[in-house]
């Protein structure tokens, strides 16, 4: 099946850049009262999801994502704040006025059912003429990989396969908007990588927003246009898979996005454009500072390297790289990869990826004094969230 068999189920849907958002929540905040406390589930979030944008909420459980997600469908009203759809405040609207669907892990399906008819519910509700059930139904079990199983029986299905008849049963009603609230976490592993791939080809041909909510960092990273990645009620970072793996904003961004190896030390030269730090003895870190930031001499300064960006030598790397000292702890093959833990002469406990190659043997053993060089542009300061 190519994307170009079928016509978006939206015209002409903008993306992210758009004047007016698909979602936009302003100032939104969510408390709960219990014996006599309140308790804040989310305390501020500011975001603009654009029309035809696959969003993703991504945090540990009790961050207040999947609260936030039930804001914007109107199954929870925000304590303070508004919540717009297409630039008109949807505050105080109930859920069933609100021209979205969700998508539950628990998908719902009618038992008693066929696959077409759990398909057709929603659009028998509304009277839809028969024909027209017909033809939307036919059309939608196409796209989602379905089409020949219109008779079978939820149990008659796998895992996957009623998953896939959830969001028909979501699409075919053409909302302006698609919730899913961590939809693939009941399948199993290969199963679920699989359907994220599903997932995003989905969403490109019917054209339609989504707003995705997950803990699990690698389908955020594999499905997502942008991600908003929420801690403790709060959007520590905001921005596409690339620039929150490469560039993480915060301590918690960056241990919670992938691995990330965090080293601090005190700034022995300071600018606009860039610092120099001293990790230990004979360690020096080069950092290059974005967004108009600046360090002085002397300040304390934490920084994030990704493990596949460092290079591990017995030879003292050249200059013009970042270079710390330290000692193997500990060597674990891992196929394509090999892993280095190292402890710094500075007390850091770094990991360094190193790709195998063919017939390669171990760059180090454990025990051995080595030295992790990188690239200054690869080591990426830390803020605190806003």
């Amino acid at each position: 099946m190519t994307e170009t068999q079928h016509a978006p189920l939206r015209d002409d849907p903008g993306r992210a850049g758009d004047a007016v958002p698909a979602i936009e929540l302003a100032g939104v905040r969510k408390e709960y009262h219990a014996h006599g406390e309140t308790v804040p589930a989310v305390r501020k979030v500011d975001l603009a999801i654009g029309q035809g944008e696959f969003f993703s909420l991504l945090g540990p459980s009790g961050c207040g994502k999947t609260t936030t997600m039930r804001m914007i469908a109107g199954f929870e009203e925000p304590t303070a704040g508004e919540v717009y759809l297409h630039g008109e405040s949807v505050t105080g609207v109930p859920a069933n006025r609100r021209d979205v669907n969700m998508v539950f892990q628990s998908y719902a399906l009618f038992p008693h059912m066929s696959v077409f008819e759990n398909v057709a519910f929603g659009l028998r509700r509304r009277r839809t003429p028969k024909a027209e059930i017909a033809e939307r139904v036919a059309a939608m079990l196409e796209i989602v990989d379905l089409a020949g199983r219109e008779k079978r029986r939820p149990a008659e299905l796998s895992g996957g396969q009623q998953q896939r008849v959830a969001l028909a049963r979501a699409l075919v009603n053409r909302p302006r908007a698609l919730l899913l609230d961590e939809p693939l976490g009941a399948l199993d592993l290969k199963l679920r990588q699989a359907m994220q791939v599903e997932l995003k080809r989905i969403q490109r041909e019917v054209g339609i927003t989504f707003v995705y909510v997950t803990h699990d960092q690698g389908e955020a990273l594999t499905m997502s246009d942008r991600i908003a990645v929420m801690n403790d009620g709060l959007v520590e970072q905001l921005g596409s898979p690339r620039e929150i793996y490469e560039r993480p904003a915060t301590k918690f961004v960056a241990g919670f996005i992938g691995t990330s190896n965090l080293l601090g030390g005190e700034a022995v030269e300071g600018g606009a454009g860039q610092a120099v730090l001293r990790h230990g003895d004979g360690g020096r870190i080069v950092a290059l500072l974005g967004d108009g930031r600046s360090v002085t001499a002397g300040d304390a300064v934490e920084l994030t390297v990704r493990p596949e960006k460092m290079q591990i030598t017995a030879d003292r790397p050249d200059d013009g790289l970042s270079r710390v000292p330290g000692r193997v702890s500990e060597v674990v093959y891992l196929g394509t990869s090999t892993n280095y833990n190292v402890t710094t002469d500075g007390g850091a406990e770094v990991v360094v990826f190193v790709q195998n190659a063919m017939n390669a043997e171990d760059v180090a053993r454990r025990g051995d004094r080595v030295w992790l060089s990188w690239e200054p542009q690869h080591s990426y300061l830390l803020g605190s969230p806003e």
